[in-house]
């Protein structure tokens, strides 16, 4: 019969930790981001957020008129879904792919780079992503 070892008080991931006697752990605890009252006025924030708000309306306008130009070379909206959707399959496939050649080379004790001959494989094609 197999008797699993008592665990006391002191084995490691059990129980309580010993207190911290270093200073550190007695201060408080201090946030990494500042609060709005520690050197930034509230017109500061404002200023920033109404810049984020400012950047996004100029980032809607150039998407918008990307999607424009789009149209008017006759693309639309659900064929450039359907190519995007394609391409995420094809780099769904092509990882499927490199992470079988990288078994195969682990199992042959070679590197993935001496496999690409044999599979007719171009080796400056093996880390570029299409459509990331």
């Amino acid at each position: 019969m197999l008797q699993t070892p008592k665990r006391g008080p002191g084995t490691p991931g059990l129980g309580r930790t010993q207190p911290c006697l270093s200073k550190s752990c007695r201060e408080a605890f201090r946030s990494p981001q500042p609060s709005p009252t520690s050197g930034q006025a509230d017109g500061t924030i404002e200023d920033s957020q109404q810049l984020d708000i400012q950047k996004l309306k100029e980032k809607r306008d150039m998407l918008n008129k990307e999607i424009s130009q789009f149209v008017s070379d006759r693309y639309s909206v659900a064929e450039l879904a359907g190519h995007v959707s394609q391409l995420h399959e094809y780099n769904d496939i092509k990882d499927v792919g490199r992470t079988l050649l990288g078994k195969l080379a682990e199992i042959r004790g070679v590197t993935t780079k001496e496999l690409y001959p044999e599979f007719a494989l171009d080796v400056d094609d093996s880390t570029e992503a299409v459509g990331s």
